[in-house]
């Protein structure tokens, strides 16, 4: 699309917000997490902290009336806001919970995210992009962490009661946000269906792969990359059918049995759906962004160009 990378908005020195921001953190939660939960790496920037830090840039660019490295005034109302969250909200509390008690708490995640939606609507926004759940019953690490039996697993290795609870998230969503369209009539509300994109690639991740075209003394090269694995993670240690290790995390290391052990990426990351059981690669974000970019996988079917244009 030849838009710059965002600035993080926590970035305190070198950032530049003129074509927008980032307020994403690793781990967050919809939800204000307990207190309790930190020591388990969940991010206390909450959706509801990301939204007054996206007041507060607002405010500080009325304030600064043209500076160097705000966006104006104007574009609030003409820019694509993206919101995709609530996974963290879901999966942290599958393993001590169970699914019926997480499932409870799902319709209090969406209406922090339809209520989100509103607020930045009374302040000018007017175009929303909202991703749905990604089939976590096929992610590595979970497939590892979450208690399952062999019965669970369907044809392709993905767990099928975490992914039918998956499902009735994405429809409560659906339903919430075609609310929101009734009472924000003037308003573009976008959602992307990310569970089928991703479910697609881990069930036939050999059907996918990225057309590099690369020219060499004047000779146009094509190089198809296929995908080969799709529930098992490139970054990981313990090999097997995942690659996947909850003590021992992509990039970290330990001493197993007397020997240093770590979990190293593999030297083929194109051919996985999977980085490090938690993350997509970028082979598989690549395959995700031209699926959205399409608008295939988008409810109401919509043209991303024309929601990026004033």
């Amino acid at each position: 699309m030849g838009l710059t990378l965002l600035s993080p908005y926590l970035r305190s020195v070198g950032s530049d917000f003129r074509h927008g921001a980032n307020f994403a953190t690793l781990a967050s939660m919809a939800l204000l997490p307990n207190t309790s939960l930190f020591v388990t790496g969940i991010s206390p920037f909450s959706l509801a902290i990301q939204l007054r830090q996206m007041k507060e840039l607002s405010n500080r660019a009325i304030a600064s009336r043209g500076s160097s490295q705000l966006p104006p005034p104007d574009v609030f109302g003409n820019s694509l806001y993206t919101v995709d969250i609530g996974q963290n909200d879901f999966a942290s509390n599958l393993a001590a919970q169970g699914i019926e008690r997480v499932k409870q708490t799902l319709p209090s995640v969406i209406s922090q995210i339809s209520e989100t939606i509103q607020d930045l609507h009374s302040i000018g926004a007017r175009k929303f992009m909202v991703f749905n759940m990604a089939p976590i019953g096929c992610y590595p690490a979970f497939l590892v962490e979450l208690p399952h039996s062999s019965n669970d697993l369907d044809e392709y290795g993905c767990m099928t009661s975490y992914n039918s609870a998956v499902v009735y998230y994405n429809e409560l969503l659906n339903n919430s946000l075609a609310e929101v369209r009734k009472t924000l009539q003037n308003t573009s509300i976008v959602l992307i269906d990310k569970y089928s994109v991703m479910l697609e690639l881990f069930r036939h991740p050999e059907d996918h792969g990225e057309l590099s075209l690369e020219s060499f003394s004047n000779i146009q090269l094509v190089q198809v990359s296929r995908l080969k694995y799709g529930t098992k993670a490139c970054c990981g240690y313990g090999g097997g059918a995942y690659n996947f290790d909850p003590d021992l995390y992509c990039g970290t290391g330990k001493i197993v049995k007397g020997n240093n052990a770590s979990a190293a990426a593999c030297g083929d990351p194109q051919n996985y759906v999977s980085w490090d059981g938690i993350h997509a690669t970028e082979a598989a974000n690549n395959i995700v962004a031209s699926a959205v970019m399409s608008g295939s996988y988008s409810y109401p079917p919509s043209d991303l160009s024309k929601l990026c244009q004033p």
